[in-house]
C-alpha cells in the first residue's frame, strides 16, 4: 500500500515538474483569443515599402509595388500590445469593416487586404469597432513625422540600422531612443516601429518590441 500511494506521488510530481518546464519555456507572445480592449499600450510598425516589394510584394504583383505607387513608409499596423507579449484575434461582438472600408486605409497601408489582415488579428483586440480602429490607426500614422530625407533617395544604399532610427529621433522629438526601434529583414532594412500609450502619446517599448537591427549595412531601396 505504502509503495503505490509513493508511485502515485512521484509521478504526480513527474507531471507538474514537465508542466512547469514547459510553462517556462513558452515563448512570450500571448494565447490567441485574449478579451478584446485588455492591453497596455500599441505599437506602430512602419514598413518601408520598397524593401517589401523586394522580398515579397513584386512576386505577388502587389499594386503597392507599382512604380505609380510612390509609397515610402507604409503603415503595417496598430498593435495592442501587454508589457510582455501581445494578444491577436480576439473575440470580438463589432461587426468586421466593409470592403469600401479597407479600401479607404490603401492610401496609407499600400493594399485594401492589408488593412483587412490587420483588422482580424489586431484590431480586434483594440475595444474598438472597425472604423474607430481605422480612424486611431491613421491618426497614429498622422502623429509621427517620417523623415523627408529617405524619400529623396536615388538608389539603393548600404547604412547602419542606428542611423534610421537617429533620423526618426531627430524628426520627432518627442520621442526618447526607447521608444523606438528599427527592424531588418534578409539584410534589409524592414520596419520601424514606435510604441504609443492608448492616447497615442510616445511611451517606452516593452523588452520584447525593443529588438534593434545591430546591422552596419543594412540595404535601403529608393522609393520608386
Amino acid at each position: 500500500m505504502r509503495f503505490a500511494l509513493l508511485r502515485r506521488t512521484v509521478a504526480a510530481l513527474c507531471g507538474l515538474t514537465t508542466a512547469l518546464a514547459v510553462g517556462l519555456s513558452a515563448p512570450a507572445v500571448m494565447a490567441d483569443g485574449e478579451r478584446s480592449g485588455e492591453f497596455d499600450y500599441y505599437v506602430m510598425a512602419l514598413s518601408w515599402s520598397p524593401t517589401w516589394c523586394a522580398l515579397e510584394g513584386d512576386a505577388r504583383q502587389s499594386p503597392q509595388c507599382d512604380d505609380a505607387a510612390d509609397f515610402g513608409w507604409v503603415l503595417h499596423g496598430v498593435w495592442p500590445q501587454f508589457h510582455r507579449g501581445w494578444p491577436a484575434y480576439c473575440p470580438t461582438v463589432e461587426r468586421h469593416p466593409s470592403r469600401q472600408m479597407t479600401a479607404e486605409m490603401a492610401d496609407i497601408m499600400g493594399t485594401p487586404g492589408l488593412a483587412w489582415h490587420q483588422w482580424k488579428k489586431h484590431g480586434t483586440c483594440s475595444g474598438l469597432s472597425a472604423r474607430a480602429y481605422y480612424d486611431l490607426s491613421r491618426e497614429a500614422y498622422g502623429r509621427v513625422t517620417r523623415p523627408e530625407v529617405f524619400r529623396k533617395l536615388e538608389k539603393s544604399v548600404k547604412l547602419p540600422a542606428r542611423v534610421v532610427e537617429e533620423a526618426f529621433l531627430k524628426a520627432n522629438p518627442a520621442f526618447e531612443p526607447d521608444m523606438v526601434t528599427v527592424t531588418c529583414r534578409s539584410g534589409r532594412i524592414q520596419e520601424v516601429r514606435v510604441c504609443l500609450s492608448k492616447d497615442l502619446d510616445p511611451v517606452p517599448c516593452g523588452q520584447d518590441v525593443v529588438r534593434d537591427c545591430q546591422m552596419k549595412d543594412a540595404l535601403l531601396d529608393p522609393v520608386r
